[in-house]
């Protein structure tokens, strides 16, 4: 017999989600601005070094941003002790999740045995080392060096190149267009820094990767189907520019979606975690499109 859900138990996917609706409701977008103090652009990283991903990232973006953290690197308060550090006393933790699923054999309608995967969720907390005393020294982070931000960057160059994909530019709007499948661009010198352009063109290469010869990505049959992939793309902007090691502003031209994305994020309280994973998995599309 399958056992009742407890009515006290809090839906994890809707208080994520409302957190996130509150930033946007207050014009801030936690995935835009996730690094300060001169701290390296990165990911939200495990206490290994290992990056987060999916919805873990915008989890821990958004908690550094409204709490002030700096450094991008987090850990469980068993993990801090391990390393024989500690959590100061009345220190507030912040949540991220496990997602998995268990496998259950069941007896179908003519007797025989149908195996079901169930999906769940797993939420734990864990604590930025901001928050940690008497950690090793090589938790202290080291400055990038300073870079030119008006000039191309031969690695994020190459990245892009190592695509194939049909990159053209000229005109004043960027965009990709499914039916030719290229993604159009306006020129390098046209964006106020190299950063700026980088971030504009991973937002539409992530759109590229929604071509049926690729992800398939589709959500005609959803509402707010612009929107959602528009959710998308942003979020795998975002991770990509981590991952590449460039800011990522707001790009004013997206002002317009966030009525649209709030609409969406209301009605459906997973899709979130939708979006996070369909980014995820386009910017490891990317990343294993390289030789």
């Amino acid at each position: 017999m399958a056992r009742p859900a407890d009515p006290a138990r809090p839906d994890i996917y809707a208080r994520i989600t409302n957190q996130i609706i509150d930033q946007l409701e207050a014009g801030v977008r936690p995935w835009t601005q996730p690094w300060t103090g001169g701290n390296p652009v990165t990911r939200p990283l495990r206490h290994d070094g290992t990056p987060y991903s999916g919805i873990n990232v915008l989890l821990l973006w958004s908690e550094a941003f409204s709490r002030g953290f700096a450094s991008p690197t987090w850990m469980t308060f068993r993990q801090a002790l391990a390393l024989g550090a500690h959590v100061r006393k009345g220190e507030k933790g912040s949540t991220v999740v496990y997602a998995n699923q268990i496998a259950r054999t069941e007896t179908g309608d003519a007797g025989e045995e149908v195996e079901q995967r169930i999906p769940f969720l797993k939420a734990y907390t864990v604590f930025n080392i901001e928050q940690i005393d008497d950690l090793p020294e090589t938790y202290r982070p080291t400055l990038p060096e300073p870079v030119n931000p008006h000039e191309r960057l031969e690695a994020v160059e190459r990245f892009f190149a190592g695509l194939s994909a049909d990159i053209r530019h000229g005109g004043s709007v960027a965009y990709y267009v499914p039916a030719s499948d290229h993604v159009q661009m306006p020129p390098f010198e046209t964006f106020h820094d190299a950063g700026a352009y980088y971030a504009t063109l991973g937002h539409e290469c992530v759109h590229w990767t929604g071509h049926g010869s690729r992800l398939a990505r589709d959500f005609s049959r959803s509402t707010q189907a612009y929107a959602r992939e528009e959710l998308v793309a942003e979020l795998g902007a975002a991770f990509l520019c981590a991952d590449l090691r460039l800011e990522l502003e707001p790009r004013e031209d997206h002002a317009a979606y966030l009525g649209h994305w709030l609409e969406v994020l209301r009605a459906d309280k997973r899709f979130l975690f939708s979006a996070a994973a369909h980014a995820q998995r386009a910017v490891a599309w990317m990343h294993e499109a390289h030789p």
